[in-house]
Formats: C-alpha cells, structure tokens, sequence
C-alpha cells in the first residue's frame, strides 16, 4: 500500500516569526479534489498577538524616511522575482490557474506592485498656501494611519494581497493580513522572504483562517481604524456593519457583472479574441470578466458563430499542462454554483452554445475528481435573468442583441453592480459618448484589461466603495492634517 501524502502545513507569521496554531482547515487541489494542505483557523487569540505585533512596530516603521522604506520593499520585489518559478507553481496547484497564467500575470504583478509603490512613495508632494494679510502660512502633512487589517480574496491571491501590502507599508503603516483559506499558500511564502528583505518584525503579520473568525476579528478589533477588502458584496455588507462603531476607514472592492457592447463597426478580428480572453480569463474568476455581452443585431449572427468556435478552442486540463487555456474552478462548491447557473439559463428556455450540457470535458486521468468546467456561451437570455443580474464568477457569459446606443447604454447599466465596461467600435464619437454615461468604474474601449497603476482602480454601485492607484492608495493609507504658522 503507498504510503500516505505528506500535507504541507502552514502557520501564521506574526511580529516576525511562525506560530504554529490549535486548530487547522483542510485545503484542497481543486485539479485533483484532494486534500494537499492546513490551514490555521484563527480567531480572535491570533488577531490579539498580531494586532501587539503590529502597535509594537508602527513607531519605528513610520519613522522611517519614504526611500528606507523604498529601498526594503525593492529587496523583496527582487526576493520574489528570483523565486518566481516556485511562487508560480504553488499559486497554480493552490488556486487551479494555468501555470502560464501564474508565470505572466500573477507573480510579475505582485513583484510589479512592491516596485511601482516603492517608486510612487517618492514622488508625493504636500500643499502650501499663504495668507499674507493675516501673516500666516498653511501647509499639509500625511501621516500613516496606524495598523492596515487587509482581507484579500481566492482568485488572484499573491497579485491582490501585495496590491495591499505594498501602498500599506510604502505610506508607514504596518500591517495584518488575511488571504482567503482556500488559496494561502503563496502569502506563507512571501512571509518566508520578510526578515531577508530586512522588512522589521511585526510591520508585516499574516493571520490565516475563515473570514467569520480571523476577518471578524480583524475588522471588528478597536485598534485596527482601517479595513482594505476585495470580495464579495455580501460580505463586504457584514465588514461594514462590524466596523461602523469604530468610523474606521474603508476600501471595498467588490464584485461586477461587466458588460461588453459590441457595435456593428468593430473589428471582429481583435474583437473576438479579446473577448474570448476578457470571458474565460483564469476560468472567469477575475471581477473584470465580461460576463454579459451585447451585440448589435446588424452583426450579431456572424458574432455568435466566430465567438462559439473561438470559445471551443480553449482548452480546460490541467493547470500545469503549457496547452490549457483554464485550469479547474477554486472547489467543488463554487462549481456546483456556477453549473447551476447554467441549468437555471437552460430551464428559462435560454440556448447553451457551447460548454456547460452540451460538450464534453477531456480531462487527464489524475484530474477526473477536479472542479473543471468548459467555457460555456448563453444565448437567448432575459435581461431580468439570474444570468444576467448577478456575478457568476466562474466561465459563463451570456449573449444578447441590441439595436440602439441608447437601448443598450439602459441595459448595460440595468444591474446593481457598476466595475468595469468594454466598448468596441471604430467611432471616436460613440466611444467617448457611451464610456461617460456608462456606469462602470473602468471603461475599456477597443481592449481589455489594461491597466496603468498610476489611475484610479474600482466600481461604482454594488461593485465597491473607494478607489485603489498610486494616489488614491496613498490617500487611503494616510490621514492627512493642516498646519498653520502665523509669522
């Protein structure tokens, strides 16, 4: 008999070191259903000890100058730049991305995001005014705030928690983080790579577990006066609640239905591929996924048939196999909630094109127990439809035709969320008119997902509260105050 897998076990980082825990999660292989991981579950005890850590370390981190801390978080960008292959494995085993996926979008980026804040902590400037009648001067100072409790999803799970920590720790502040306990592996890792940078205990504590014990306790704990969340609305409502008798600070980044418009004069070329891309991406588990898309009818046949044979091509496999287009979804549950989406689409008399009950998954004998799923296309939905209102957040997008700017404009904004748009057209006109009156934090026209840190990142509506960029983070980071001279 083979003699049984050793788990990896993980343990929290607090005020410099790793602590091991009472009580552990499994964490599961969603390639191959298993088990491969523990989790701690902490709770409140655990919060307590990184919250001392983190009071313990703030006089000394936010004394520092903007380029000593500048400097350090370049040591750990190169830290994890020179482990990018092992960083890159782990994330794909852990969260079930591609591995190409995880080598080119999501360690590059979290290496990125320790640069880029490094860089922009340098170039802040303050206000200055003069009221000579009075003999008085004005000038503005931003301080840190204090601890960061940072809350970081399951989808994009290094990428999104450095997107945190970095403009956190760049602005004085330290810091306790949570990633989510279905994908903490990687943080584990970064914690490894602290004390090398030279980063001093406690400016950085990693807590693990549940969102109702360790996020609860994080957010609702009276010394913790600033919250940076991305995830669901639902919870994000519960974050509120829990932190409103404290008036602490937020930043919620929430979910999206994002539509794309597509008008008959765009490139299909471009067009579709992107797309394909901006639909199935990561298995649809990114907030920016296009997951209704609107068609102007002039084009909408040739549409549809070009979209489902593009959408056929990509292929579901193994993460760590070079040809897959997607790997599996982040569990069992979460693929149980994304079929039912279709099965609800097929019993509202909608048309599944492809995917999902109508072609048949491939897969490799060790991944027949994993959470896979095909790019699936919905055609023939209502717009009042489940399907078309709420965040599927797994590879289903829906289809429909329009024939007005002004018809499709009303139905684009016709959902509670309010993230990111996309606009194909070849008019400069229409381009600029429909983005403004789009209600969508993030506009692309002609492309999709690119992104410049410099500008403002997040949703209106339902989609989040806050934006994330190079300013806008060091705002929310910092407590600005004026200070008057009188000469």
């Amino acid at each position: 008999m083979a003699a049984p897998k050793t788990l990896l076990v993980l343990e929290n980082f607090i005020n410099g070191e790793f602590v091991p825990c009472s009580s552990y999660i499994d964490s599961y292989d969603p390639a191959t259903g298993d088990v491969y991981c523990r989790v701690p579950d902490s709770g409140k005890e655990e919060v307590e000890a990184a919250v001392t850590a983190a009071r313990d370390a703030f006089l000394g981190w936010s004394s520092k100058s903007p380029q000593e801390r500048s400097q350090l978080m370049i040591k750990l960008a190169d830290l994890i730049e020179y482990d990018l292959e092992a960083f890159a494995q782990a994330e794909s085993k852990d969260q079930g991305k591609t591995i190409t996926f995880a080598r080119t979008v999501d360690i590059p980026r979290a290496v990125y995001n320790f640069r880029f804040f490094a860089s922009s902590i340098l170039h802040h400037t303050e206000e200055c005014t003069q009221m000579n009648h009075l003999g008085c001067m004005h000038y503005t100072m931003r301080m840190p705030v204090g601890i960061a409790g940072l809350i970081s999803p399951w989808n994009l799970p290094l990428y999104l928690l450095t997107w945190k920590i970095a403009p956190a720790i760049a602005s004085g502040n330290t810091v306790i983080a949570k990633p989510s306990e279905m994908t903490s592996v990687t943080a584990w890792m970064l914690c490894k790579l602290l004390g090398k940078a030279g980063i001093p205990p406690g400016v950085v504590n990693i807590v693990f577990g549940t969102g109702p014990k360790a996020g609860e306790a994080i957010v609702s704990h009276p010394d913790v006066p600033l919250i940076s969340f991305t995830g669901s609305t639902l919870t994000a409502q519960r974050i509120r609640e829990r932190s409103a008798p404290h008036c602490k600070k937020l930043s919620l980044e929430l979910g999206g239905k994002n539509p794309a418009i597509i008008f008959e004069d765009a490139n299909l070329d471009e067009c579709i591929p992107t797309t394909v891309r901006s639909s199935f991406a990561n298995q649809g588990e990114i907030c920016l996924c296009t997951s209704r898309i609107f068609v102007q009818r002039g084009i909408y046949r040739e549409f549809l048939k070009r979209f489902v044979e593009e959408a056929r091509k990509w292929k579901a496999g193994s993460p760590l196999d070079p040809t897959s287009s997607m790997g599996p979804l982040i569990s069992k549950e979460h693929l149980e909630k994304v079929k039912n989406y279709v099965k609800k689409a097929q019993a509202e008399g909608a048309r599944i094109l492809c995917g999902e009950e109508v072609d048949s998954l491939d897969l490799p004998a060790g991944n027949q127990s994993g959470y896979f799923m095909l790019p699936t296309v919905i055609a023939e939905v209502k717009d009042e439809s489940c399907c078309m209102q709420e965040e599927i957040f797994g590879p289903v997008t829906c289809v429909a035709p329009f024939d007005t700017e002004e018809e499709v404009i009303k139905r684009a904004n016709g959902v509670k969320y309010g993230l990111a748009a996309t606009i194909w057209s070849s008019n400069v006109g229409r381009v600029h008119r429909v983005a403004k009156i789009l209600q969508a934090g993030l506009v692309w026209t002609n492309c999709w997902l690119v992104r410049d840190l410099n500008l403002p990142f997040g949703g209106m509506k339902a989609s989040g509260v806050g934006r994330e960029g190079a300013k806008e983070s060091y705002e929310f980071f910092t407590e600005v105050k004026t200070i008057t001279i009188k000469h």
